[in-house]
C-alpha cells in the first residue's frame, strides 16, 4: 500500500514536470528571459555664436561634474549613497525646502514618526479610506505634526545629506542628473573619482556653461538659457517634452538663443540601458554618439558694435550737459547693409538706476532697437514724397508755395522751421519743408486749404499714407528673426491737423528698426529687405573653428516699391542735397565726408512717456537720422533715434554727432581692414560745424 502511494506520487510528479518542460517550457524561458530596453538621451552641449569675422561671441565653458543616475536604487540605497557622497563634497543647502528636512526625519527617525498618530486616530483613519488614500492621510497627518523643535534636531551634516538626496530624486530613472556642477574642487572631483565603487549611481564628468566673450554687449539679444537646475521652463513644458526633451533639459529662453533652439540645442546621446525583471541593468548599448549644437554666424561686426556702443555711451553722456535734457536716458542706432538686410550692428543703450548698488549706470538696450517705438519727426519725408508720387497728387517738379498754414480753430499756424517760399520736392528734402508735406497731405485727403477757414478731407487718406508708408517698414513688422517686435502706435484721431502731422512724422510712432529698413529701401532703389541677425548655420567644429555651412540665410524681397522711372532717384537726391549741399539740415556734420552719404534729419515734438511717471505728458523733443553711403551704390544703411533728447529750445543736436561718429567708424574700420592695420577705436572724430537748423512744428488742433 505505502509503495503504491510513492508511485502514484511519482508519477504524478513526473506527469507534472513533463506538462511544465514539454507543454509550458517555451513560455516560462521567455517569462526568465524576459527584459526590457529603455532608451536614455543625455544631453550635449549647445552650438556656439560667432560674428561675422568669426569672432567667437556665444561659447561654451567646460566645468567639471559630478552626477547621480539612478539605476533603480530603493529609497534606502540612494540616501545611504548620499550620505557617503555628503563626506566627499561641500553642498550648498539653501534650496533645502522645509518638506525635504520633515521627508528626510521621517525617514531617519521611523519610531518617533510613527509616534505622531496615535493607534487610536490610525484605526478610525482605517475605516474612513481605502488602502493609497488611508498611507497618504498618515504620511501628511506625520508631516504636519512634525515640529520646529523636531527640524532643529537636524545637523549641518545632515542638511548637506539632504540637499544631496534632493538632487537624486529629482531625476528619471537611468538619465544623469547633475548634483553639483557649480565651484567643484580640483581635490572634491579627484576624491569623488576614487571612490566611485563605494557610490553606485555617482560619476564624474565634464558639464558645460554659457559664456560671453564680449560681455554685457548684446547679451538682451543673444538671449537667455535656462540652468541645469531649473531645466525645461514650466509654462513650456509639454512643447518641449514632446520634442524629446527631458524635463533637466537647458533650453533657450529669449531672443537668439530661443529663436534658433532647433538649431542650437543639437542631437542628444542616446544610451539603450537593457533590464531584467527585477530593473537591474543587464547591458548598455549606445545608439548615437550625439552631437553638440550647430552653430551661428551672426551678421553682427563686433569691432563695429563695440565702437558704435561707446560713441552712443559717450555721446549721451555729453548731451546730459545741456539744459532740458533731465528726461533723456536712451539712444539706439541700426547699421544694416541695404542690398541684404544683414545687420551690421544693433546697438541701444539706456541711463538708468541700478537698484543694488544705488549709482546711475548705463545699461544695454538693444533690444529697444526694435522693441520700442517714437514719434521720429521729418526722417521720414522721403517716403511722404513718393506716396504723393504714388497717389498721383504730386509729381518729380511740383513746388508748392512755404507759408505758415492758418486752420480754423488751431491757435498757432502749422509751418516749417521758416518760410522756404516757392520749394519743390528735391528742396523739400533739403531743407525740411513741412509745409510741403502738409499740402501734399491735403492733396491725398481731397482737401482744399482757406486760409482760417475748414478743412474737409476724406479720412480714408490716413489709410492710403499708412499704407504707402508699410511699404518702406513703417508702422509694420520688419520681418527680423528675433521676437517680439513692435509696430508701433497709430494715432486714432482723424481731424486733418493730424493727417499733416503724419506726413511729418508727428502721429504715429516707429522704431528704429523701421527707420533702417525704410531708409534701406530708399538706398537700394525700392527694394524692402528683411532684416537679419543670422548669416548663417554651420556644423559644430573643434575648439573654436567654423565647419562646414548647413545653411546660408538669403537676402528675402519683402516687396518692392511700384514706382516709375526717375521717382526715386528725386528722393535720393534730395536725401544727398540734406547732407553735402550748404544748407542742408546736416551738411554741418557730413559735408565734405570722402564716404559721400546721403539722408534725412527728423525732430519730432511729442510727450514723455518713459519711466518717471510724474512727467508723464510732458512735451519733449525726440530726434532722430536716416542715412546711407556712398550716395552711389549704398553699402550701409543707419538709423539713429534719441527719445526725449531735449526740453525747452536748446537742441543737443546727439543724433547728428551720433551719426557722424558712426558713419565715420564705419569707413575707418573698412579702411584699417583693407591696409591690413590693427583695429583700434577710431569713435574720436571730430563733429562738423553745427549749422543745422532745428526743425519747428506745431500740433496743436
Amino acid at each position: 500500500m505505502l509503495f503504491f502511494v510513492v508511485f502514484l506520487l511519482f508519477s504524478v510528479l513526473i506527469l507534472r514536470l513533463g506538462v511544465v518542460q514539454i507543454v509550458y517550457g517555451e513560455d516560462y524561458k521567455r517569462e526568465i528571459e524576459r527584459t526590457e530596453d529603455v532608451t536614455v538621451n543625455n544631453p550635449v552641449p549647445r552650438g556656439k555664436m560667432f560674428d561675422t569675422n568669426g569672432k567667437i561671441v556665444v561659447d561654451n565653458v567646460p566645468e567639471n561634474a559630478i552626477t547621480y543616475t539612478n539605476n533603480g536604487a530603493s529609497q534606502k540605497e540612494m540616501l545611504q549613497v548620499a550620505e557617503r557622497l555628503a563626506k566627499l563634497i561641500h553642498k550648498d543647502t539653501n534650496k533645502v525646502t522645509e518638506r525635504d528636512m520633515k521627508d528626510y526625519w521621517i525617514v531617519t527617525n521611523p519610531k518617533e514618526a510613527e509616534k505622531k498618530v496615535p493607534e487610536k486616530e490610525l484605526e478610525k483613519l482605517k475605516v474612513k479610506y481605502e488602502d493609497d488614500e488611508y498611507d497618504k492621510k498618515v504620511y501628511q497627518l506625520t508631516l504636519d505634526r512634525i515640529t520646529e523643535e523636531d527640524l532643529n534636531s537636524l545637523t549641518e551634516d545632515e542638511l548637506e545629506i539632504i540637499a544631496i538626496y534632493r538632487e537624486f530624486v529629482s531625476g528619471y530613472k537611468f538619465t544623469p542628473q547633475i548634483v553639483k556642477n557649480k565651484e567643484v574642487t580640483p581635490e572634491e572631483f579627484a576624491v569623488v573619482s576614487e571612490n566611485l565603487n563605494l557610490l553606485p549611481g555617482v560619476d564624474t564628468t565634464t558639464d558645460w556653461e554659457r559664456s560671453y566673450a564680449f560681455s554685457d554687449t548684446l547679451r538682451s539679444v543673444l538671449g537667455g538659457v535656462t540652468t541645469s537646475d531649473k531645466g525645461l521652463p514650466a509654462e513650456e513644458i509639454d512643447y518641449y517634452l514632446s520634442r524629446d526633451y527631458s524635463r533637466n533639459d537647458r533650453v533657450g529662453t529669449s531672443y537668439l538663443e530661443k529663436q534658433y533652439e532647433d538649431v542650437l540645442h543639437g542631437q542628444k546621446a542616446k544610451v539603450k540601458n537593457i533590464t531584467d525583471q527585477s530593473g537591474d541593468i543587464v547591458s548598455t548599448e549606445v545608439i548615437s554618439e550625439g552631437q553638440r549644437g550647430k552653430d551661428l554666424v551672426l551678421t553682427i561686426d563686433m569691432d563695429l558694435q563695440l565702437a558704435v556702443e561707446k560713441i552712443i555711451e559717450e555721446e549721451l553722456w555729453s548731451a546730459k550737459s545741456y539744459p532740458g535734457t533731465g528726461l533723456l536716458d536712451r539712444a539706439y542706432v541700426v547699421l544694416i547693409d541695404p542690398n541684404t538686410g544683414e545687420i551690421k550692428s544693433l546697438a541701444g543703450k539706456k541711463i538708468e538706476r541700478n537698484e543694488e548698488t544705488g549709482k546711475t549706470e548705463m545699461q544695454d538696450d538693444a533690444l529697444g532697437t526694435f522693441t520700442t517705438t517714437y514719434n521720429v519727426g521729418s526722417a521720414v519725408k522721403g517716403a511722404t514724397i513718393l506716396t504723393g508720387y504714388q497717389t498721383g497728387v504730386i509729381k518729380p517738379g511740383s513746388s508748392f508755395y512755404d507759408a505758415p498754414l492758418y486752420l480754423a480753430g488751431t491757435p498757432r499756424p502749422k509751418k516749417s522751421w521758416k518760410n522756404f517760399g516757392t520749394i519743390n520736392d528735391v528742396n523739400a528734402l533739403k531743407y525740411s519743408s513741412n509745409v510741403y508735406m502738409f499740402h501734399t497731405a491735403i492733396k491725398i485727403g481731397e482737401g482744399k486749404y482757406i486760409p482760417h477757414g475748414a478743412l474737409p478731407i476724406n479720412t480714408e487718406a490716413f489709410n492710403t499714407i499708412r499704407q504707402h508708408f508699410a511699404q518702406f517698414g513703417l508702422g509694420v513688422r520688419t520681418g527680423i528673426d528675433l521676437p517680439g517686435e513692435q509696430n508701433g502706435f497709430k494715432g486714432s484721431n482723424t481731424l486733418p491737423g493730424f493727417l499733416m502731422d503724419l506726413s511729418i512724422g508727428q502721429y504715429d510712432t516707429y522704431s528704429a528698426m523701421q527707420l533702417a529698413q525704410y531708409v534701406s529701401t530708399i538706398a537700394n532703389g525700392g527694394s524692402r529687405m528683411e532684416p537679419h541677425m543670422v548669416r548663417e548655420i554651420r556644423e559644430p567644429q573643434l575648439d573654436n573653428e567654423l565647419g562646414p555651412i548647413v545653411q546660408e540665410i538669403q537676402p528675402k524681397v519683402l516687396n518692392r516699391l511700384d514706382l516709375e522711372p526717375g521717382w526715386i532717384e528725386r528722393v535720393q537726391l534730395g536725401f544727398k542735397k540734406v547732407m553735402q549741399e550748404q544748407g542742408g539740415t546736416a551738411n554741418g556734420f557730413f559735408g565734405g565726408k570722402a564716404y559721400s552719404p546721403a539722408g534725412k534729419t527728423g525732430t519730432a515734438e511729442s510727450f514723455y512717456d518713459g519711466p518717471l511717471k510724474k512727467y508723464k505728458m510732458t512735451q519733449v523733443m525726440n530726434l532722430s537720422l536716416v542715412g546711407y553711403a556712398p550716395s552711389e551704390n549704398p553699402e550701409i544703411a543707419m538709423a539713429v533715434i534719441v527719445p526725449w533728447a531735449y526740453t525747452g529750445g536748446t537742441d543737443n543736436r546727439a543724433n547728428l554727432k551720433i551719426g557722424e561718429r558712426v558713419m565715420d567708424t564705419y569707413f575707418e574700420l573698412k579702411a584699417q581692414r583693407a591696409a591690413g592695420t590693427t583695429v583700434e577705436d577710431n569713435s574720436e572724430t571730430e563733429n562738423g560745424e553745427e549749422t543745422e537748423q532745428t526743425e519747428q512744428t506745431n500740433t496743436q488742433q
